[in-house]
């Protein structure tokens, strides 16, 4: 197995090895609500899933999911509490449902998935990086723009107001903004 493998190409290899099941959602299905302890991590075969939260004025998206990627509810993921968050399908998805048990297993037993366990947390916290920046310190077009190049797939995949919500504009602003 090659090592520049992401670790969602690797799982992919393995996962006759695995015992995971399928879920298929329809759009606006929840994969998971907020209060609910997940500890699976789940590959995205087809379709969008946003992960976001509710504060007590409006819902904010978060991240996306789309073919290829991975999403989880990480406070239950790596703690085992009770999610912040939902996950629900934008669109009609399948996923592979990977439990945390197995996937630690298999983990363990390979340096390879070692390495691409980690090289994904090292990604994932350099997007989180990029987010905060994104959101605290840039204009309107500012964030559209570094989001567009970092992530132009986004804009193929994903409705608008969903994009507008993650840009923390409003939809008429993205809309001004996309035109432009």
């Amino acid at each position: 197995m090659n090592s520049k493998k992401s670790l969602v190409e690797q799982l992919m290899e393995y996962v006759g090895e695995l015992n995971v099941s399928y879920k298929q959602l329809d759009r606006n299905d929840y994969l998971l609500n907020a209060g609910k302890v997940d500890s699976n991590l789940y590959l995205v075969e087809s379709g969008v899933l946003r992960i976001f939260y509710i504060s007590e004025f409006e819902e904010q998206t978060l991240r996306f999911g789309y073919k290829g990627s991975t999403v989880t509810a990480l406070e239950s993921f790596f703690n085992n509490e009770p999610s912040g968050v939902y996950i629900q399908a934008i669109k009609k998805s399948t996923v592979q449902v990977i439990p945390k048990k197995q996937l630690r297993q298999m983990i363990d037993d390979n340096a390879e998935l070692q390495l691409a366990y980690i090289n994904l947390l090292e990604q994932f916290a350099l997007q989180q990086m990029e987010r905060e920046i994104d959101i605290l310190s840039h204009s309107p077009i500012e964030r559209y723009k570094r989001v567009l190049k970092r992530s132009p797939q986004l804009f193929q995949e994903v409705p608008a107001k969903y994009i507008a919500n993650y840009l923390r504009m409003t939809p008429e602003t993205f809309s001004r903004i996309n035109k432009s």
